[in-house]
Parts: C-alpha cells; sequence; structure tokens
C-alpha cells in the first residue's frame, strides 16, 4: 500500500470521524470517551497544531490520520503530543509507521524539540513495538494509569523522541 499524507480538510471529515471513532468506542488506546460528529470533529481536527490524513494513493481512500498539537505550555511548549488512528481493515499494512515518521517531521518544522506520549497502554504491543523501532524511549510505567472499556485498568507508559 502506498501511501500519500496531507493537511486536514473538511471534505474528508466523514471519513476522519469514522476512523477516530472507531479507536474512542474500542476504548483501548485513546483517553477520550465521547465520539466525534461532523461539528465537534471539524472543530477539533482544525483546533490541533497540524492533522494529517493518510490517504491510500491507489484507490483515494482515507485510511488513517494524526493529530499533533502541544503537550504543554509555556516552559514546556516546546514538546508536543500526538494521537494516531488506523482504519481497523487497513492495520498491518504499515500505516502507522507512516502516521509517525510524518508526525515526527512535521513536529520539528512546526518548532517543537521532542515528542512526547503520555498514556501509551501497556498492552498496546503493536504500537510499543513501533515506537521502539522508531527510537522513542520509554520512561517507565504508571499502573493502572488507563481505564479501558470494560472498566479495568491497564498500565500506561510514558515515552518521548527527540525531535
Amino acid at each position: 500500500m502506498s501511501i500519500i499524507i496531507k493537511p486536514y480538510n473538511k471534505e474528508n471529515i466523514k471519513s476522519a470521524i469514522e476512523i477516530w471513532n472507531e479507536i474512542v468506542v474500542e476504548g483501548i488506546a485513546f483517553p477520550q470517551e465521547e465520539s466525534l460528529d461532523e461539528t465537534t470533529g471539524d472543530e477539533f481536527f482544525k483546533s490541533q497544531s497540524y492533522t494529517g490524513l493518510a490517504f491510500d494513493e491507489e484507490n483515494g481512500e482515507l485510511v488513517g490520520l494524526y493529530i499533533l498539537h502541544p503537550n504543554n505550555v509555556g516552559r514546556c511548549g516546546h514538546i508536543c503530543n500526538a494521537s494516531y488512528a488506523v482504519k481497523s481493515t487497513c492495520r498491518g499494512k504499515h500505516v502507522g509507521e507512516k502516521l509517525v515518521l510524518d508526525c515526527l517531521t512535521k513536529g520539528k518544522e512546526l518548532g517543537f524539540r521532542i515528542l512526547q506520549f503520555n498514556a501509551v497502554v501497556a498492552t498496546n504491543i503493536h504500537a510499543r513495538h513501533l515506537y521502539k523501532r522508531l527510537g522513542f524511549i520509554e520512561l517507565g510505567t504508571i499502573p493502572g494509569g488507563f481505564r479501558m472499556s470494560d472498566g479495568s485498568y491497564e498500565d500506561i507508559v510514558p515515552q518521548y523522541h527527540i525531535l
């Protein structure tokens, strides 16, 4: 699958919120609990420092996206944070890797110095392997830091990458 990543635009809102909401509803990776609709989704994606959309170049299908934004303010405003969503039917095809690599480049272009993930769920093995392969450094474990959709608690593993 050949992937091209473009900036968010409203004409892709339906597909973008469908992919985003799929992760929210799964309840095993994103902290959000509320699904987006076209209005809240457009506001959310536009409010980020950058929202990147991944398209399959062969058929033009939106297959994933990411959001990039400051992780904090003021003296920590040089640290950014991101979230990635890949359409369930396209997982395992390296879409996530392309999203993360694009995000690392975009974060640096926007003047950020560090990309930090606050809440990588410990059981999200595929993401953790990808991040490790791309040079992210795990900072430790926060026991029970994420409430799963079934109400149980799972550890989170914060990590970072210098841009």
